[in-house]
């Protein structure tokens, strides 16, 4: 598929998959008259490459996580296996402090919603 399929299957504007592919996040063959040429691997790239960047990953850290993300690689695996492991522990870590932070904010609901009950004039 050429780049505006990949577009159109992935939602990603033209400019920024040539951006991944600049940053070195996607990889594309080539036609002799230099157009970019995808399958479907692609797109399941390209939604791992949103879904880290949507979770904070740097365009940096992906990228020393691609060597490793279509298979495992034992020239590169180490390095990647570094950076996979540091980042899935700083989500952890961040997936914590939402979880601590919602259950502050159930409770102020809670205490909230039950102070309006008891004031409220149709409750007297």
């Amino acid at each position: 598929m050429r780049i505006g399929e990949l577009s159109r299957r992935t939602g990603v504007s033209r400019r920024l998959l040539r951006y991944y592919e600049d940053q070195g996040l996607l990889v594309s063959a080539r036609a002799a008259s230099g157009q970019r040429h995808y399958n479907d691997d692609h797109v399941r790239r390209v939604e791992l490459i949103r879904a880290f960047l949507a979770a904070g990953l740097s365009t940096r850290t992906i990228a020393e996580m691609v060597p490793c993300m279509a298979e495992p690689s034992t020239s590169k695996a180490r390095r990647a296996l570094v950076t996979m492991e540091r980042e899935r522990n700083r989500l952890s870590s961040a997936i914590d402090s939402l979880a601590v932070a919602r259950a502050a904010l159930d409770d102020l609901i809670d205490v909230n919603r039950n102070y309006l009950d008891e004031h409220s004039p149709v409750a007297h």
